[in-house]
């Protein structure tokens, strides 16, 4: 596995798959400290972080079934969206896998009928799994993998 150092190589590498899946793609990019999500704190006009770096969010949706969305932060980590199912805390590193995982078909909801529950997992290198629970209604998408 490659390490993305920065939000513009995770971007792309993003735009990379898009094109390997044939599947539309729309960026927006949050540069500054004072337009990025998890730094609302920094006040107006501040655009550096307290050491000086300028911090890069980027917003990606990919077009095509799951609808996909990813939100890059700039602590190498992203929050994915699957149909409605958002998947937080995922390295940066990971991410281009995660989708990988998704569109190869490898990805299946976890269905379990006691306690009744439903679970999206998704298979990563090393032999990890990103599990994460399911508190929507599934998309056709989404029930199409449940087993």
């Amino acid at each position: 596995m490659d390490h993305i150092p920065t939000t513009e190589a995770a971007v792309a590498a993003l735009r990379a798959i898009a094109a390997e899946y044939g599947l539309a793609i729309e960026v927006s990019h949050d540069i500054g400290a004072d337009q990025t999500s998890r730094r609302t704190a920094a006040g107006v006009g501040v655009t550096t972080d307290p050491d000086g770096s300028l911090p890069h969010e980027a917003y990606v949706e990919l077009g095509g079934r799951p609808h996909v969305s990813v939100r890059l932060y700039p602590d190498d980590d992203a929050l994915i969206t699957v149909d409605g199912v958002e998947c937080p805390d995922i390295a940066r590193d990971d991410v281009p896998a995660f989708l990988r995982a998704l569109y190869d078909g490898h990805a299946w909801v976890k269905a379990r009928r006691f306690p009744p529950s439903e679970f999206l997992m998704v298979p990563l290198p090393g032999d990890r799994v990103h599990k994460e629970f399911i508190s929507i209604n599934l998309s056709p998408w989404l029930a199409g993998r449940a087993r």
